[in-house]
């Protein structure tokens, strides 16, 4: 098996391989064209759904379970059942983090073009294959849910708004950020602007986005900010206690600090 990054990574919230079961008969023979991570943190109740809507995918799906609930094998029913898509199932036996899962994925990914998306549902494949299809003319492409062009066929609440906006704000104010939206849980890269930029990484949590696109920002990658259709899902993995948490880790990035 190739890794993406073989190089140690600076967060404690990153397991070795050896805590980690991956199904060889899930590990194709050829190399794909794109990898997309989906983090999936005791989603059984909305993984199946997830997989319902995919008709096809031209890459691998990368599945990190990193939860205590039947997940992980529900990942595997789906990827025997459906033998046109190529799924890969990573299990850990403790919690990652956002972050940690995202990289965990990457680290086993082994396309030229890598991606990650929610597992609730909220973006659709159809849609990330118009962000992985945005590569040629840029280094990265996000998912934005506030900027013109975009469809949101569920919206937040007024709250959750409120709370975004601000928080966007706050980015802005911090690391200098333009983009409108860091926090859409859909995001596609180049292997080589990944690869530049996760050994300096120190978040393991939600905060995630936010590093990955101040590093490459000043590393000199160009990141086009996408219009997209998204849908809000109630069921949100980003409680207050989490903003909380996220805050205090995008100040230790800041500050250069390495993780709490």
């Amino acid at each position: 098996m190739t890794g993406l990054w073989p190089g140690r990574l600076r967060t404690r919230q990153i397991p070795s391989r050896a805590t980690m079961q991956l199904p060889t008969a899930m590990t194709p023979a050829t190399t794909p064209n794109k990898s997309l991570v989906i983090p999936a943190y005791n989603e059984e109740n909305r993984i199946t759904p997830f997989f319902d809507a995919i008709a096809g995918f031209d890459g691998e799906l990368i599945v990190v379970c990193d939860g205590t609930d039947r997940t992980a094998d529900i990942v595997e029913r789906v990827a025997a059942q459906r033998p046109e898509l190529t799924i890969r199932c990573l299990r850990f036996d403790h919690r990652l983090g956002k972050g940690g899962g995202v990289i965990a994925g990457l680290r086993e990914a082994r396309a030229p073009l890598v991606g990650y998306v929610d597992a609730d549902g909220s973006t659709s494949i159809g849609e990330m294959d118009r962000l992985f299809s945005a590569l040629p003319g840029a280094d990265g492409a996000i998912g934005s849910r506030w900027v013109p062009g975009t469809t949101l066929t569920v919206k937040q609440g007024f709250l959750r708004q409120v709370e975004s906006r601000g928080f966007n704000l706050l980015i802005r104010v911090l690391f200098g950020l333009t983009y409108s939206d860091t926090q859409c849980g859909a995001k596609v890269f180049t292997r080589e602007a990944v690869e530049a930029v996760l050994p300096s990484m120190i978040s393991g949590g939600f905060e995630f986005d936010v590093e990955l696109l101040w590093r490459m920002k000043r590393a000199g990658f160009r990141i086009a900010e996408i219009p997209i259709e998204w849908q809000n899902k109630e069921d949100s993995r980003v409680q207050k206690r989490d903003m909380i948490r996220m805050l205090a880790g995008l100040v230790r990035v800041r500050l250069g600090k390495g993780p709490a």
